[in-house]
């Protein structure tokens, strides 16, 4: 394949990751995985990989991105012949590939993720791709979510203005088919069918590794998602293909990390749109603008749909709040608009800023399910706040009476919505009973059912055993064999079967690949147990049986406490850069660059009171303060793990009393010079 100016730009403009050249004698592929914190789902998949290098000259690498559940520890003995690379930090995805490229001597490289299993024949049937199409720089192959449905991301066109506003808009949904709407996720296309496309997923990048060379590995800049989109853009623009191959598939159980780190998805996701759009398209400032007036909208719409709930609460709350104001009014005064007529608009505008901020002040919107308890708290909030307001402006108080009521009726509407909602989850929703059943009849298949039937899996509905074949037994533990996989897709109609666990190591995971698929109009999940060990059982129990993995609590990322340190922010900013100018001219440091931090604090960049710096590794949730816990700690004495951990507790346990605690203590020991 001959140079070209494009690969050259390529070149010139990629990160650089050292060239493939080894002492040892190159092989035919090399496997990179990139962990955090899923060990459990990375057993699996070593095992299918292994399964699936059986013919096939290779490595494996692993990359650990500073998992905290003792990845490497429990998989190392369990897989020897595994490299693996543990990190002293999370680098993100893209640099902790880079980590282990610089090592792989494979003629091709497989990045996948670690929550994905693979056919026995997906390597092979790539490799031979590959080598019969010497233009493809990198393919991917279908990627399936356990339902066997297909993810879209294992075929897309770049962001291109087009492409983001039809995807923002929904004109994509709307028009699946329309080779004009449909560009950025390919829906018009046949998912049977191989043909070039623009991008493949990350999750599954089979790329060679002379292309790898040419265009410099990932870039370093993406800390998690977009880093597949740009990778597969710089390979592109220095003249290779870009294949989706479906000869084969795997299964990928998507965001199984993302799940367990707390992180803010949606606003990563879409910040590395944007770098993508600044990076590839800066040369044109409409082009930019017109994509990042996408991206964001796109954001705005990603987390209105993340807290639908959460919104559809909080609207009919002050829809009621004001409809109870109308029919309070109505039976005091015999009208609905019985007030005076300067009062209105200003009583319903009153109201509702009122009766949400005394919602939000209890934690009732946007923290965790809707509570009777909490939304009770609120109303009580609410009956002190507007009955001050009464005696602060007495224009405005009409009566007492419509006050009662209006709370009253408050208390009725905003109970009745919470347990028709807790009826519906219970009944319908994500906490009703979840049908499942259970190919095998073995340990596993026992030690899983004792665990559905335990109290915690409250919301397991057992509904039966399935054989590999025939068998004259009617049960298993007591619970009733209800067929054989022969008449799989009939069983699921039949008993309605929402998730199916896997134990009997008799089917092979090719048949398995083809159960999912044929069961896929019926939306049903299928969970494989054919690793006995714990962590594999405990977590397919988990989730079919509803049980959320307890993840730590961030008050930080509440919204009454985001707004309470956002309001404490601006009010000191206000106050510093006011009234309290001569103070900052006499703090030790310098004059400009303490006006400086806090216009910063104004514009949002900064906080009063934060986290303390470490190098470029910045903060997963939180901002870096002018002062902290760190700050007051003397961070010179204190290693990077016990600033890591100090940071770590401020955004777990955060509250204003503690920014004030934190702030007198930093202006006490200025004062005296300490």
């Amino acid at each position: 394949m001959q140079s070209s100016p494009g690969r050259k730009a390529a070149r010139e403009t990629a990160s650089p990751i050292p060239e493939l050249q080894k002492s040892a004698p190159p092989l035919d592929l090399s496997i990179i995985i990139v962990n955090y914190n899923v060990k459990d789902f990375l057993l699996q998949c070593l095992r299918s990989v292994d399964l699936a290098m059986s013919r096939i000259v290779g490595e494996v690498i692993v990359v650990d991105n500073h998992s905290t559940d003792g990845s490497v520890s429990y998989l190392q003995p369990l897989f020897p012949h595994v490299q693996f690379i543990s990190l002293k930090k999370n680098l993100g995805f893209a640099r902790a590939n880079n980590t282990a490229l610089e090592k792989a001597r494979g003629e091709f490289i497989l990045f996948l993720n670690p929550d994905t299993l693979l056919e026995e024949r997906t390597l092979e049937a790539m490799l031979a791709y590959m080598r019969e199409h010497p233009e493809v720089g990198i393919c991917g192959c279908k990627v399936l979510n356990p339902d066997g449905t297909l993810q879209l991301a294992c075929r897309r066109s770049f962001p291109t203005p087009w492409a983001s506003f039809c995807k923002v808009t929904g004109l994509q949904s709307l028009f699946p088919r329309s080779r004009l709407f449909a560009q950025y996720n390919q829906t018009f296309r046949n998912p049977d069918e191989t043909y070039f496309v623009d991008a493949v997923s990350g999750s599954f990048m089979f790329a060679r590794s002379s292309a790898l060379n040419q265009s410099g590995g990932f870039d370093p800049d993406f800390f998690m998602y977009g880093e597949d989109l740009d990778l597969c853009y710089r390979i592109s623009q220095a003249g290779w293909k870009i294949a989706y191959v479906p000869d084969t598939s795997v299964i990928h159980y998507k965001g199984a990390s993302t799940n367990r780190s707390s992180l803010d998805r949606v606003g990563i996701f879409y910040d590395a749109m944007e770098l993508f759009a600044r990076k590839h398209h800066s040369s044109s400032s409409g082009v930019l603008l017109f994509l990042r007036l996408g991206i964001l909208l796109r954001s705005l719409l990603a987390h209105a749909n993340r807290n639908r709930r959460s919104l559809v609460i909080l609207l009919f709350d002050l829809l009621s709040m004001n409809g109870a104001l109308l029919l309070a009014t109505k039976l005091r005064f015999g009208t609905y608009f019985g007030f005076p007529p300067y009062a209105y608009p200003m009583v319903f505008v009153a109201l509702t800023a009122v009766s949400f901020c005394s919602m939000i002040a209890v934690g009732e919107y946007f923290e965790s399910k809707p509570s009777l308890r909490r939304a009770f708290r609120g109303q009580m909030v609410n009956f002190f706040l507007l009955t001050a307001l009464t005696y602060l402006f007495k224009e405005f108080a009409f009566s007492r009476g419509v006050l009662l009521m209006l709370i009253c009726f408050g208390i009725v509407s905003t109970g009745l919505i919470r347990v028709l909602i807790t009826v519906y989850d219970k009944s319908l929703g994500k906490e009703a009973d979840r049908r499942i059943a259970i190919v095998g009849t073995n340990e596993a298949a026992a030690r899983i059912i004792r665990a559905l039937q335990s109290a915690e899996a409250r919301n397991a509905d057992l509904v039966g055993i399935l054989t590999c074949s025939e068998t004259d037994r009617n049960s298993f533990c007591e619970v009733p064999i209800i067929g054989d996989l022969s008449r799989l897709p009939q069983l699921i109609e039949q008993h309605r079967l929402g998730e199916i666990i896997i134990t009997d190591s008799s089917v092979q995971r090719q048949d398995v690949m083809e159960m999912i698929s044929a069961a896929s109009m019926h939306s049903t999940r299928f969970h494989l147990a054919l690793d006995y060990e714990d962590i594999v059982v405990s977590r397919i129990v988990n989730e079919v049986a509803g049980i959320d993995p307890t993840l730590p609590s961030y008050n930080i990322s509440r919204l009454r406490y985001r707004l309470a340190k956002r309001v404490f922010d601006l009010a000191a900013c206000l106050f510093l850069l006011t009234i309290g100018l001569p103070l900052v001219y006499l703090a030790k440091r310098g004059f400009s660059v303490a006006v400086r931090d806090l216009w910063l604090v104004a514009r949002g960049r900064y906080s009063i009171v934060g986290l303390y710096p470490l190098g470029e590794e910045r903060p997963p949730r939180g901002k870096i303060g002018l002062t902290g816990l760190v700050h007051i700690s003397r961070p010179s004495r204190l290693s990077s793990q016990v600033i890591r951990e100090l940071n770590e507790w401020y955004v777990q346990h955060y509250t204003l009393t503690l920014d004030l605690d934190v702030l007198f203590r930093s202006l006490f020991r200025r004062a005296n010079g300490s």
